[in-house]
């Protein structure tokens, strides 16, 4: 028997794997049987060239567990190890020095198994004890048995082995004897292993016989070793595809909608399918669903870091020998390959989505709605799939027709010009909440879109920033003779006090409140159009919607809801109204509207005279007096509001006027909207 210590030069190598991969301690499984996994390849790749002669025979790895002994064993079939060898690849760490190894990696507890060769000595984190029994490929070998209780101390000596192959024994430690329970390793192997090119087997399938589970005599294979990805598009068919997904995603029951098949072998290594899920809302995004694998053994589903964020969103495979597995995320950032990777997938799914609008629009618009979210995401975020997505990214029209943003413009431009030469875009969140909007544009001639997703208020803002003279304007924003404005028209306009005596009436019937303010705008618009109409500013509006999806815009979800009810003074219904207000309040109102035209006089004097003054040359006595004459005029026009507003009290037109603003636009609800009904009964 040989003693020895294991070459490194700290006895605290042990302690650290403990402490720096206590977090990653299911991974040792892991580890172990993609060391099984090499040995076998390599054998298979010995015998392809003549070196091992003979039948293989049985190359499957086992993985079993006996807990009466409390060990779990991964045996394979594969080349073996000679002592020479054990010593070679087990006895001698390939450390610079410990003590660098732990000052370099001491916050970095991913670089350390797999990167520096540690993987077999992940089992210690588990483990008491470790053993290896070993039997090497080449005639004349003798069986080694190697054993060590996780210090620098091991023991190695020749032993009987009837096959070759190595088999690792781990003596699990009590606080971990979860990994002796078989539905753990099940688990594991199928998360780690389900792919792998040499069979893993884990015990007997069972079957149900006379209304029990029993074992019947079959190895239970846990993977399947030439999943979809590793084989040729040319051999597989749709349905075969399908399937796969399904195998990736058993809770998964929609279809996929279409997926791209990656097959990279320059300037780097890169396999794998990525399929487009339905993705409605946010409710639907189902996030790190695309599973990382080096050479068939699953690594992660945290892909971040390898590519854009929006293709997280994405489901499927990507496999690579060529990301570095084991390493800190700066890393990963940093490294070209991980870049180059990142860059390709980005392109071949844009290619993609350019396909398939080239080769089948009618299929393009049909799904768009399903992938809209994915699409808009990746444009947002990231600017060379923005400029590839121009081509392909769709919008929606109330008529359910579908247009690229260039094509929009060319279908619009002729009517939806303004006298600046501005594109005007109208468009609706709600088709039906805003149907007496869009009818009125529609009968100007005008064409809108549907905008109701919720990446939708980002992309027309990232649109309007990379298309000079172009404007998205919502089709409830402003009556809709404002919303595009062609040559100036004269029209004719009310004077101050008539408009005042609209505004103040309407005023009055208004409830304002914390969450919703409404102010009164009196236009003359045209004869044909609504008497009232709801608008909503464009700006704030936009804003708030924004802030819902972006930090740092609090500021906008915490103002009130801002609306604008204009009056339309061209509509018979407005005049009449009018002159029906001024007949009833003239005699309160003329008076106080003549006292506030000579105060407001007044205080322009006072303000000119004073002009030719620095503001520290004025007296108290004259600042008083502008103040005095300011609070005169205010009282005075409260006083005349108040005229207005008594009548309004006694007058069902202007709050049925106002209602029917509310209705038009889809804000009427509730008892506001039996409200409307029983006065529109009494007023018949």
């Amino acid at each position: 028997m040989a003693k020895g210590n294991i070459g490194v030069t700290s006895d605290n190598i042990f302690p650290v794997i403990k402490k720096f991969l206590y977090s990653d301690h299911e991974i040792f499984l892991r580890e172990l049987i993609s060391n099984a996994v090499d040995a076998t390849q390599k054998l298979k790749t010995l015998s392809s060239v003549g070196e091992v002669k003979g039948d293989l025979g049985d190359l499957k790895v086992r993985v079993t567990i006996d807990k009466a002994k409390k060990t779990l064993t991964v045996s394979d079939h594969g080349i073996g190890m000679t002592a020479e060898e054990i010593d070679k690849y087990i006895n001698q760490i390939a450390f610079s020095g410990a003590e660098e190894f732990l000052n370099k990696y001491k916050d970095k507890t991913e670089a350390i198994i797999g990167h520096f060769g540690l993987g077999f000595y992940s089992a210690f984190m588990v483990s008491d004890k470790v053993e290896i029994f070993s039997l090497s490929y080449k005639d004349g070998a003798k069986a080694v048995h190697w054993s060590c209780k996780g210090d620098p101390e091991y023991e190695m000596e020749e032993t009987i082995k009837a096959e070759r192959g190595t088999d690792i024994v781990l003596h699990i430690n009590s606080e971990f004897e979860t990994y002796l329970e078989d539905s753990t390793i099940r688990s594991l192997l199928e998360k780690y292993c389900k792919f792998l090119p040499v069979a893993i087997v884990f015990g007997k399938k069972k079957e149900w016989k006379d209304g029990r589970e029993v074992e019947t005599d079959e190895d239970d294979q846990i993977n399947d070793t030439n999943p979809a990805w590793m084989r040729k598009p040319a051999d597989l068919t749709e349905e075969d595809y399908k399937k796969f997904y399904h195998q990736l995603y058993p809770d998964q029951y929609d279809e996929p909608l279409f997926h791209i098949h990656l097959n990279v072998d320059y300037p780097f290594h890169l396999t794998g399918i990525l399929y487009f899920p339905k993705i409605k809302n946010q409710m639907d995004v189902r996030r790190h669903k695309i599973q990382l694998y080096c050479n068939q053994v699953f690594v992660t589903s945290e892909i971040d870091n390898i590519v854009p964020e929006y293709l997280t969103l994405l489901h499927g495979v990507i496999d690579s020998p060529d990301i570095p597995l084991n390493v800190s995320r700066s890393y990963l950032q940093s490294d070209q390959n991980v870049k180059k990777i990142s860059s390709h997938i980005t392109k071949k799914v844009a290619d993609k989505l350019q396909e398939i609008i080239n080769d089948d629009r009618a299929q393009a618009e049909q799904k768009w709605n399903d992938i809209k979210l994915f699409v808009q995401f990746g444009m947002l975020t990231d600017e060379k799939f923005y400029e590839r997505a121009q081509k392909f990214a769709l919008f929606e029209n109330t008529d359910h027709q579908f247009f690229t943003l260039d094509e929009y413009k060319e279908k619009i431009k002729a009517e939806q010009t303004d006298k600046d030469d501005n594109l005007i875009v109208l468009y609706t969140q709600d088709t039906d909440a805003n149907y007496s909007y869009v009818e009125r544009a529609k009968q100007k001639g005008y064409d809108v879109l549907l905008l109701n997703g919720e990446l939708d208020v980002h992309i027309i803002s990232q649109a309007e920033q990379k298309n000079e003279k172009l404007r998205f304007v919502r089709v409830d924003s402003d009556v809709v003779e404002n919303l595009i404005k062609k040559a100036s028209e004269e029209q004719k306009a009310l004077t101050e006090t008539e408009q005042n005596a609209l505004r103040y009436s309407f005023e009055g019937c208004l409830n304002n409140g914390d969450k919703t303010h409404y102010y009164v705008n009196v236009e003359s618009v045209s004869a044909d159009a609504l008497p009232v109409f709801l608008t909503q500013n464009e700006f704030m509006r936009r804003m708030k919607e924004m802030s819902a999806h972006q930090q740092g815009m609090t500021f906008y979800t915490q103002m009130p809801d801002q609306y604008t009810l204009v009056l339309n003074s061209a509509h018979p219904l407005i005049q009449q109204l009018l002159a029906d207000i001024k007949s009833a309040t003239d005699a309160e109102a003329e008076p106080i509207e003549k006292q506030i035209s000579e105060a407001e006089a007044e205080e322009n004097k006072l303000r000119e005279e004073q002009k030719q003054k620095k503001a520290d040359e004025l007296t108290e006595e004259e600042k008083k007096s502008v103040d005095d004459i300011t609070k005169k005029t205010a009282d005075l026009r409260a006083e005349l509001k108040k005229v207005y507003e008594k009548h309004a009290t006694e007058e069902k037109r202007i709050p049925q006027l106002i209602d029917v603003a509310l209705l038009a636009a889809g804000k009427l609800t509730g008892e506001s909207l039996a409200k409307f009904v029983n006065r529109t009964v009494e007023m018949m």
